[in-house]
């Protein structure tokens, strides 16, 4: 039992490639020692704000989503892919968290307790620079998530969130469907509008034949247009 876990355990260690390549065989050990994995139900609290960190995280399935709560709504201000770390701004700060996290979706996520990746990356200089670069592109990132959400008109704001969220999760086989199937509140509060503004908007971008919606699904018909509507604000 304890070599399967441990197999187990191994293997998802490296998949983790950015994490795993760079440390030692016996930083790696300690790694496996210390790592645990959970799966989050959909729509199940990964972490609460104001919670005081334990563990940085790292999505291996699904899709997690972080927000604010803000005015009876959550503002979505970032969404985690595949192999992505999160939880770990605050850790480093050594704050309780100002945001929360909960699956999209049905996922599994890596804990790595915080003391074990600060060990790690006090030892290591390639990790430690990993983890700085991610917080330097997560900090650019929200510099100019910021100036959207302040400055463009709602059609811009949703025509950038579907943009992104083709960008981030990809399209399924037919070529042009969103891998990921969002609520209206979910694009509502990606794109800092209310729920009928947003689909008052994708009703709009259907009529034009910018996108086509079954449901929860939707297409990407017209690209290059929606990029336009994106950057013309």
């Amino acid at each position: 039992m304890n070599r399967n876990i441990n197999t187990v355990k191994t293997d998802i260690a490296k998949s983790i490639s950015v994490l795993w390549d760079p440390l030692t065989d016996k930083q790696r050990n300690f790694l496996l020692d210390n790592i645990e994995i959970r799966i989050f139900p959909k729509n199940e609290p990964i972490y609460k704000e104001n919670e005081r960190p334990e563990y940085i995280m790292c999505l291996l399935k699904g899709k997690v989503k972080v927000f604010i709560e803000c005015n009876n709504h959550n503002q979505i201000v970032r969404i985690i892919g595949e192999k992505g770390f999160f939880g770990y701004r605050a850790a480093f700060a050594d704050e309780n968290y100002i945001t929360g996290a909960s699956a999209f979706e049905d996922s599994t996520v890596c804990m790595i307790p915080i003391k074990v990746i600060k060990k790690l990356i006090s030892e290591n200089t390639v990790l430690s620079l990993y983890f700085i670069k991610e917080l330097s592109m997560m900090l650019g990132a929200a510099d100019m998530r910021t100036i959207s959400l302040t400055k463009k008109h709602v059609r811009a704001r949703l025509a950038e969130s579907l943009l992104f969220l083709k960008e981030k999760y990809g399209i399924e086989e037919d070529g042009s469907t969103l891998s990921i199937n969002p609520s209206r509140e979910d694009l509502a509060n990606m794109s800092n509008m209310t729920t009928s503004n947003a689909i008052r908007t994708l009703s709009a971008f259907a009529s034009e034949c910018l996108i086509a919606t079954d449901g929860r699904k939707i297409k990407i018909i017209n690209e290059t247009k929606l990029q336009n509507i994106s950057e013309k604000g």
